[in-house]
């Protein structure tokens, strides 16, 4: 099967359960946009050290999660959850909580404003932080058009950029940091 299927020609795409929606969609935008936010982490993942790579590559499967909540029309919810597909849950945003703890616990260093560019990991790690902060108001936009939605996602969402942030300062403080002697 090709992975050209001919069937977006026309301005839709299929949602999960083959449901058909034009690709201007609030709830493709909303999607996409993580989609874009996952590609924008894994940029970041592939230059970044162990420390900071490895829970990108745990937030990339939980954005796989998220993508797949987000593709689901409101009315195949009940099928995607008895088929075994996980929602985002409060216990996905306490990773983040203690992420976000463990940086705060070092000594970072920081003074005005954040100019992303210091380092290639920083700078990437920026570009994934606003990915996520633009994936957060599509988010947003889906659920007031749609008047309900997983609120736990945009918890989700609000704290990874947060994160991010973070990951991007220790980045740059260990930059700055004198060499060991």
């Amino acid at each position: 099967m090709s992975i050209a299927t001919r069937t977006g020609d026309t301005g839709t795409t299929g949602l999960m359960y083959n449901r058909r929606v034009a690709k201007s969609h609030p709830r493709v935008e909303a999607y996409g946009s993580v989609d874009e936010l996952n590609s924008a982490i894994g940029m970041a993942r592939s230059i970044a050290p162990a420390a900071v790579a490895d829970p990108l590559l745990v937030i990339q499967k939980d954005l796989v999660v998220l993508m797949g909540e987000l593709a689901t029309a409101r009315e195949d919810m009940e099928r995607y959850l008895k088929d075994g597909f996980e929602r985002v849950l409060p216990t996905h945003t306490v990773k983040l909580d203690g992420w976000v703890a463990a940086i705060e616990a070092q000594s970072i260093t920081f003074k005005g404003w954040a100019t992303p560019g210091m380092t290639p990991v920083s700078a990437a790690l920026d570009v994934a932080r606003t990915t996520c902060r633009r994936a957060e108001r599509r988010v947003h936009s889906l659920f007031d058009s749609e008047g309900e939605g997983n609120a736990e996602i945009l918890v989700y969402l609000n704290r990874l950029s947060d994160l991010l942030w973070l990951m991007a300062r220790k980045v740059e403080t260990q930059h700055e940091a004198p060499p060991a002697a």
